[in-house]
């Protein structure tokens, strides 16, 4: 799928991997992709350490992911076949979510009450 797609990449761009995309590796892209432990054997300290940067960006992604699919729509099959129709809805979806993460600061709760009092006492 990833080929079909022709997705068209700057030169030296870093693309991080995991084992379902082993055989895509674009012209002009760095592939990184965390090392599995040979048999017998163990990753020394640099591997290991590389893939914890590797999971530490991977689960970002996931979240990323997974607030996007909050909109049910998103993962449940569509049955609309109107062209562009699927491209919207995750176009709203990734709105919705980047909207609730930049509102993710609690509301600060406002003491109206306190506030009336204290003018009405003076």
């Amino acid at each position: 799928m990833a080929d079909t797609e022709q997705i068209a990449y700057r030169d030296g761009t870093i693309l991080f991997q995991d084992t379902g995309f082993q055989g895509y590796c674009p012209a002009g892209v760095v592939v990184q992709q965390p090392r599995k432990k040979p048999k017998g054997k163990e990753l020394d300290v640099g591997e290991k350490f590389l893939n914890g940067v590797f999971s530490a960006v991977r689960i970002v992604v996931e979240h990323c992911i997974s607030g996007i699919k909050r909109c049910r729509i998103v993962k449940d099959v569509l049955r609309n076949t109107k062209d562009g129709f699927s491209d919207r809805i995750m176009e709203v979806a990734c709105a919705l979510h980047n909207l609730r993460v930049t509102f993710r600061q609690p509301v600060q709760k406002w003491a109206i009450l306190e506030q009336s009092q204290e003018s009405y006492s003076r």
